[in-house]
């Protein structure tokens, strides 16, 4: 004798909702809550420390990757040391992960970093060790600013890194009150970046140099085309007859810097240009 049990949907939904159930709770003992949404945290802004991006940006969103790319002697040094002390002033918990072994301890002192809110990882060139470091860091919990400086890696390197490891930090930093940055001599982290800074060095004109070439400098800063949406540029540039800096007093940006921010979500996209204040050593 056989006997057929005809179910209709409203009889399966319990049978499916108790399977979903099962499974849930398996994958959460092995690799935990993944079908756990996390609250949404308001947006949080962590001051980089230079009075004129913070007037524009208020600084690095928390919960987010910021990325800073740029050439050598393009300022990435001088924002991180800002940043750094800014951070561990407030008493932060940061983390800077050392790629390539360049972070220099007396600069960050005259900085004014406080080391006992800073661990520094040195990675000895391996990008791969960087990389876990970071992720461990994110996964761990309790830092408030991690920065990844890649910046004196090779292009062609950070070029080939897989998408996978951005996306997975964008995962583990999301809804949290932490700021990851990282510095890179090309912009590598691409979609996965809510804000891309692109520092730029227009020119060389230290402290002290002839006034024509200030004067010069300055006509070209002028003359240059503003950018299109959603864009945003930081222009430093030089008053007449003197020399403008940054407010940062450890080191100096070039006096003709531009700072290119690429705003991506949450944040929403604007045009504004802010001077740097004129600054002496």
């Amino acid at each position: 004798m056989i006997s057929i049990v005809l179910l209709n949907n409203q009889s399966l939904q319990p049978m499916n909702a108790l399977v979903k159930t099962r499974i849930q709770l398996q994958i959460a003992d092995r690799f935990g809550h993944v079908f756990e949404q996390r609250e949404k945290r308001p947006l949080e802004i962590l001051p980089t420390g230079v009075a004129e991006i913070d007037q524009v940006l208020d600084g690095f969103p928390r919960g987010a990757i910021t990325e800073i790319h740029g050439t050598a002697s393009c300022g990435r040094t001088s924002l991180l040391l800002s940043a750094l002390a800014a951070a561990s002033s407030s008493e932060e918990t940061c983390a800077l992960v050392d790629c390539s072994n360049t972070f220099d301890l007396s600069s960050a002192a005259d900085a004014g970093v406080s080391f006992d809110c800073l661990l520094w990882v040195r990675c000895n060139n391996n990008l791969e060790r960087a990389f876990k470091a970071v992720d461990l860091l994110l996964h761990g919990g309790g830092f408030g600013f991690i920065f990844l400086n890649l910046a004196d890696m090779p292009a062609k390197t950070l070029r080939r890194i897989v998408s996978t490891w951005w996306f997975r930090f964008r995962r583990a930093i999301e809804n949290t009150p932490t700021v990851l940055a990282v510095a890179t001599p090309v912009a590598c982290v691409r979609s996965c970046a809510a804000m891309a800074l692109e520092l730029k060095c227009e020119g060389s004109v230290w402290p002290g140099a002839d006034a024509f070439v200030a004067e010069e400098q300055q006509r070209a800063l002028r003359s240059k085309s503003e950018p299109s949406s959603p864009h945003l540029w930081l222009v430093a540039s030089n008053d007449r007859y003197e020399i403008g800096s940054s407010t940062v007093n450890h080191s100096h940006f070039l006096q003709a810097l531009t700072v290119h921010v690429n705003r991506e979500r949450p944040l929403a996209g604007s045009d504004r240009t802010v001077r740097f204040a004129p600054h002496s050593p």
